[in-house]
């Protein structure tokens, strides 16, 4: 590779770093050609840009960007064959390495930067799985605040219910008022029809 290549190349990396919020740097020394594609396939699915790239050159470029992230904690951890993974999901690098680990030792993490914090080493790969993203966080916020409304909207319903078993349970009452009054009419009548034949009765014997 010529300088001017080089140059070329630490450009590239650089536009790829410029303003990047999630960067994973990986291995997959120990993956053969077919599984390399297929890595590469689904990064691209899930919005990951990939580049294999020279550690040196990978170094140069990050000691050359701009701002205020120092990237030299992950210096240490740029040794053999090197991916730059960059990404807008905090998980999705860390997620894609551990779906193809189920099958073998590599991919393997070397380190992260996201969130303002680095991971140096493979041991931090379910850290980082775990780590919900920002589409996972606003999901949940959206969760929450739409619970209590769900319970307004259910108190409400539940209060609509019990006043229409009500006004149903209104015109049954009115229709049984008569008949219960109807019989408290006849009540009397009919306790006043024995008094009436013991009188009889008795009125020969008083003769």
């Amino acid at each position: 590779m010529t300088k001017e290549d080089k140059v070329l190349v630490i450009q590239d990396i650089k536009g790829m770093l410029q303003d990047a919020k999630v960067v994973y740097v990986a291995n997959l020394e120990g993956m053969n050609a077919a599984a390399t594609s297929d890595f590469r396939r689904q990064a691209f699915k899930q919005n990951i840009t990939l580049k294999v790239v020279k550690n040196t050159l990978l170094q140069k470029a990050m000691e050359q960007m701009e701002g205020d992230v120092d990237y030299s904690e992950m210096f240490p951890s740029f040794k053999g064959n090197t991916a730059l993974m960059i990404s807008e999901t905090a998980n999705a690098p860390a997620k894609l390495i551990q779906g193809f680990r189920k099958k073998a030792e590599f991919p393997a993490l070397k380190s992260a930067y996201l969130q303002d914090t680095f991971y140096v080493g493979d041991e931090n790969l379910a850290a980082l799985v775990s780590i919900k993203s920002r589409e996972e966080m606003i999901g949940e916020i959206i969760t929450l605040l739409q619970s209590p409304l769900r319970n307004v909207l259910s108190a409400l319903q539940n209060k609509d219910e019990a006043t229409g078993n009500a006004e149903e349970a209104a015109p049954v009452a009115e229709e049984t008022a008569p008949v219960a009054e109807a019989k408290a009419e006849e009540t009397p009548a009919a306790e006043a029809a024995p008094e009436a034949s013991a009188e009889a009765t008795e009125a020969p014997s008083a003769e």
